[in-house]
């Protein structure tokens, strides 16, 4: 289901959240854009969280991820809170578990929508929502040897 244009709040047409997991397997941008193709969508705006290098100006080495079991269902709330206040036409969230590289995808969030305001609106809102809501939690190693929990 959509958000109509014309009536605000009115739901019309399929389910617009299209494609949502949390995975140990590497993440892909094709799979995520694809999922929110919408010819009726003039605006998509995609976010990438990649592991960086460094985190509050201390080496990092890797980190992993884990996750609560009722982590997907949280992703879905959040999915659907974002659908109910935006015109959101197709949105996609998924997050990866496990250990991860320096340079690996670690989330990837699209929201199409038919304008690019309401699109770039949704989607910051999504990627904010899930990093604060959803219970996924990074464990950094830092290359000095130490070690922190990050969200837990």
């Amino acid at each position: 289901m959509g958000i109509s244009d014309d009536h605000p709040g009115e739901r019309t047409g399929p389910d617009p959240i299209r494609l949502l997991a949390i995975r140990d397997t590497p993440l892909s941008l094709d799979e995520v854009f694809a999922a929110v193709g919408d010819a009726a969508a003039g605006g998509t705006a995609l976010f990438v969280g990649t592991v960086r290098d460094h985190d509050g100006g201390a080496a990092v080495d890797g980190l992993g991820y884990s996750s609560h079991p009722s982590a997907e269902a949280e992703l879905r709330r959040t999915a659907e809170a974002i659908t109910e206040k935006y015109p959101v036409r197709a949105l996609a969230a998924v997050h990866r578990v496990g250990e991860l590289a320096i340079g690996d995808l670690a989330v990837v969030v699209a929201v199409a929508c038919a304008h690019r305001s309401d699109a770039f609106d949704a989607c910051r809102e999504l990627i904010d929502v899930l990093k604060r809501d959803v219970p996924i939690w990074k464990h950094q190693t830092f290359s000095d040897g130490t070690d922190e929990w990050v969200g837990a």
